[in-house]
């Protein structure tokens, strides 16, 4: 079976297609940390997105809001974070909030990363989205953002185990 294959096997009803789309996830996300994996030596894609979100925020994150930012836990942030501090990506600091927390900040060896190495990358990654017309992206993007929605039913419902369906 090819991903063609999967496709027209699962379109024809809505539960098919949400069965198509949850394994199609899980296929992406693996399909683009091989090819990412493959192509940008020193830091994995984990890396890279755990150095994306720490470079976005305004304030320096804790492990446990980067953690929850990425999906992940606490302890897998911090091992990725241990990596990248070994590499000079970044480094540890208190939390000005919480002297018992611990805070993330990327250093200039990560700045250069991002305005040199990465730069060329970037152009590369433009070839994803060349498929798409600006208006497909940006119902992608409202679907892609409404799905964060479905995932917090989803972790409600694994939450509240005991609870008696409705």
């Amino acid at each position: 079976m090819n991903i063609e294959d999967l496709i027209e096997n699962y379109s024809d009803s809505t539960q098919k297609q949400s069965r198509a789309i949850f394994s199609s996830i899980f296929i992406i996300g693996n399909k683009l940390q091989t090819i990412f994996d493959n192509n940008i030596p020193e830091i994995s894609l984990k890396q890279f997105m755990l150095l994306s979100m720490i470079r976005q925020s305004e304030i320096p994150l804790t492990l446990t809001q980067l953690g929850n930012l990425l999906g992940c836990s606490r302890q897998n942030i911090k091992k990725l974070a241990e990596s990248l501090m070994k590499k000079g990506y970044i480094t540890f600091v208190k939390s000005s909030q919480d002297s018992r927390a611990t805070c993330i900040r990327i250093t200039q060896k990560a700045n250069d990363f991002y305005e040199n190495d990465f730069a060329k990358y970037q152009k590369d990654l433009k070839y994803l989205f060349d498929v798409y017309s600006s208006q497909e992206i940006e119902a992608l993007f409202t679907l892609l953002s409404k799905m964060y929605s479905g995932i917090k039913n989803l972790e409600a419902k694994t939450s509240s185990k005991n609870l008696p369906d409705n």
